[in-house]
């Protein structure tokens, strides 16, 4: 029997509880965020809708139970949130602390598709831009101030449903917003989020959308089952000082979970996505008693469990792929259980790299690679000329809310490209995960005990603990949950409020924003929520609160170098956008770290990448000419540690004879910071450097940046690179950027 390739789509649409516990909660509101409201309008509805235009395809569609509530809550008019306070507050009653919080938030959204395409949100923008917030507190006037409320809120309605009547009118006026047009927007945010679950309902009772569910507020279940399952990944993790071991709590996620599901689908649910892919033995006999028939994970929990590192070639193919594309069976006490694992750089070239690119080339690019799976899996079988012989199935998991923002029209060019083109493929089918498990049940059993215990993120827990911030947001928990244990009679129908706090604390969002690894512009209230959260439990047993809860658990500092905190995609036009490099790592150079610190011309060095590029900036002293304030030209030289190639050296005249200058390296990017022009050396045989094509850009205007393609290279995924910068005139040495340290990181 003959089979297409099977591909499964499994979008994770997520938000943390933002609704306050505190029972003073002041004006603002419940709801202390706003972006389950912002994403209900944006995010969750379109993506079904879409969807529905191509009924040849299915997909499977990942719920979360706090989501839910928080969604119902909007749609019914029960929530208010701090930036819905303000949308619906007349422009006159506005005070001034007012005034300051919406200069800083209301252009909170990805600037070059929320904000730059409509003209006078732009306005606005700039202004607050390049004359300062204090500029604006001073002069803006009230219209200014209503035109800001209402874009916000109109830029994160989706461009699907830019063709209702109210909402072409809207971007066609443009500016001169009323309160009254304020109000209308709001009812019609309220009108879109309200169809998101029903519509999801519609199209899995027709049969297209698979819906699943997560444990209730979404935590780490195998940290909740005993913290020290962190060590399984990296045994030398530091732990909090107090265990946190409460598994009992499990299955109360679980079936709230199952609860709510059954009542919003009038069906039992098939499939769990557990918390940010996190699974472990320990959790399994929970969620196969539970009723579930099938979880999913990352490619990383596979090849630790398997003790396979999964290889890719060049263009990012693995090698092996008959291990990775197929369900597996783990056998449980209360029955067996299907997992999936994700191609986690697949998820990632929609999560992160295909908005950089022209829909059309992103679309080609992800079918190719599915093409290229299919002719891989064919070159194992006798005839590999022949169609695949076996039911292979690539699964594609990731966030379905957070990536939209970054692409043109929310996404929409891009998904049609890639649904028109898969639409006619008669040898990709996309399915739903529970379709190819019922019709293809998993014939490779992986023994629960040999499951790894990691997260989608490197296969370890490292993003939730282990770090001394979120050590201690876990200690603050542990010591909350032994205090509820000590009151046996507060049970969850009797003391409903100490358990719904409970859950809201164990979500595994807080603990994302703690520490090192990620960081927002609302960190600090991530930070309050959490412990709203926690005084909230001793609240509710009549205990007192220990002083400590009232105090940040991180220092929310302003932190000078920094690794990557994610990929980036920035345009590279010499502005240096501040919202483009937000997640790139950072290194201070001139006067910016203490006194001690040699002065020089460049402030700071921003990298980072994706999978089509490296990315650098420079930011100079305000007002520098190349040429005549600095050299007129930066080169950039490429050294692989570890890695035997050809290597030569740097091809600058008058270098000092020291480290890391005398080093010899494989890769010489060249840059005239006057013309923009670049060119691209590689070292062969005998010390001799070599031109290579190039396709790198760098531009010079307010900063320097710089995008130099992998494809350049000609490197493999996961090559480890260390890079330095060399500034020169006319070949001649002047200076090293940055002066004690290589730029290091890995090919994606």
């Amino acid at each position: 029997m003959s089979h297409p390739l099977y591909v499964a789509f499994v979008w994770h649409q997520h938000q943390p509880l933002y609704k306050s516990r505190e029972a003073d909660s002041d004006a603002w509101g419940q709801y202390r965020l706003p972006w389950v409201r912002l994403h209900g309008t944006k995010d969750y509805l379109d993506l079904v809708l879409m969807l529905e235009r191509y009924p040849k395809l299915h997909q499977t569609v990942n719920l979360v139970p706090s989501l839910m509530l928080q969604l119902e809550d909007y749609a019914e008019g029960e929530a208010m949130d701090p930036y819905l306070a303000l949308a619906l507050t007349p422009a006159a009653q506005l005070k001034p602390k007012d005034k300051q919080y919406i200069i800083k938030h209301f252009f909170d959204g990805h600037y070059h598709t929320l904000v730059e395409p409509h003209p006078r949100y732009d306005q606005l923008y700039h202004q607050r831009q390049n004359k300062g917030g204090a500029w604006c507190l001073e002069n803006w006037t009230d219209q200014d101030y209503s035109d800001l409320l209402a874009w916000h809120n109109l830029a994160w309605i989706d461009p699907l449903f830019w063709d209702d009547a109210e909402i072409a009118a809207w971007l066609k006026q443009g500016k001169n917003f009323t309160l009254s047009d304020r109000q209308r927007i709001y009812s019609k945010q309220r009108e879109i989020i309200s169809r998101i679950i029903p519509q999801h309902k519609k199209m899995q009772d027709q049969g297209q959308l698979e819906v699943t569910t997560t444990p209730y507020t979404h935590p780490i279940l195998p940290l909740l089952a005993d913290t020290n399952a962190g060590q399984v990944a990296v045994p030398k993790m530091i732990l909090p000082h107090s265990r946190f071991q409460w598994s009992e709590d499990i299955p109360r996620h679980l079936s709230i979970a199952w609860e709510m599901y059954l009542d919003r689908f009038g069906q039992e649910p098939y499939g769990l996505w557990p918390s940010e892919q996190s699974v472990s033995p320990t959790i399994l006999p929970y969620i196969t008693k539970q009723g579930f028939k099938w979880i999913c994970s990352d490619e990383a929990v596979l090849g630790w469990s398997i003790k396979h590192f999964f290889h890719r070639d060049e263009a990012g193919n693995v090698y092996e792929p008959e291990y990775l594309y197929r369900p597996y069976r783990l056998e449980t006490e209360h029955g067996d259980l299907a997992i999936v694992f994700r191609d986690h750089r697949l998820s990632d070239l929609i999560g992160f790299t295909y908005s950089g690119m022209t829909p059309r080339h992103a679309a080609a690019d992800l079918i190719g690679h599915l093409e290229a799976i299919a002719r891989s899996l064919k070159s194992h079988q006798d005839n590999p000329d022949a169609a695949l012989q076996k039911p292979w199935l690539v699964t594609i998991a990731l966030d379905g809310e957070n990536c939209w923002e970054y692409y043109h029209r929310d996404g929409a060019p891009f998904l049609e490209a890639l649904y028109e083109r898969l639409s006619r493929d008669e040898d990709i089918k996309l399915v739903t995960v529970r379709e190819f498990i019922e019709q293809f049940p998993p014939t490779e059993t992986l023994h629960a005990e040999q499951l790894h215990s990691g997260s989608w993120v490197d296969g370890n827990f490292t993003t939730w603990i282990g770090d001394p911030v979120k050590n201690r947001a876990w200690e603050l928990l542990t010591e909350a949950r032994e205090t509820l244990a000590r009151h046996p009679e507060a049970t969850e129908e009797t003391n409903p409020e100490v358990w719904e706090a409970l859950y809201a604390a164990e979500g595994s969002d807080w603990f994302w924003w703690f520490g090192e690894g990620h960081s927002s512009n609302q960190d600090e209230m991530f930070d309050q929520l959490f412990r709203e959260h926690i005084c909230a439990i001793y609240q509710a047993l009549d205990e007192p609160i220990p002083e400590k809860i009232y105090q940040s658990v991180d220092k929310h500092e302003v932190k000078g170098d920094r690794a990557p905190q994610g990929f980036i995609h920035p345009i590279i036009n010499g502005i240096g956008d501040e919202q483009d490099w937000d997640r790139a790592g950072r290194i201070e150079v001139g006067g910016a770290r203490g006194t001690m610190h040699r002065s020089s011309v460049v402030q700071r060095l921003f990298y980072g990448l994706d999978h089509l590029n490296f990315y650098l900036r420079l930011d100079f002293k305000a007002g520098v000419q190349p040429g005549k304030d600095i050299p007129g030209e930066l080169h950039l030289l490429w050294y692989y540690p570890n890695v035997t190639n050809h290597n030569s050296p740097a091809p600058i005249a008058s270098l000092p004879d020291e480290p890391p200058l005398n080093y010899y390296f494989h890769h010489h990017l060249g840059i005239n910071l006057i013309t923009d022009s670049v060119w691209l050396q590689e070292a062969q045989a005998h010390c001799q450097w070599h031109i290579r094509a190039c396709r790198a850009e760098a531009v010079f205007d307010q900063c320097l940046e710089i995008a130099v393609p992998w494809a350049d290279l000609h490197i493999e995924p996961d090559y480890p690179l260390e890079i330095l910068g060399i500034f020169a005139d006319h070949g001649e040495y002047r200076s090293l950027v940055p002066e004690d340290k290589f730029i290091v990181l890995y090919a994606p």
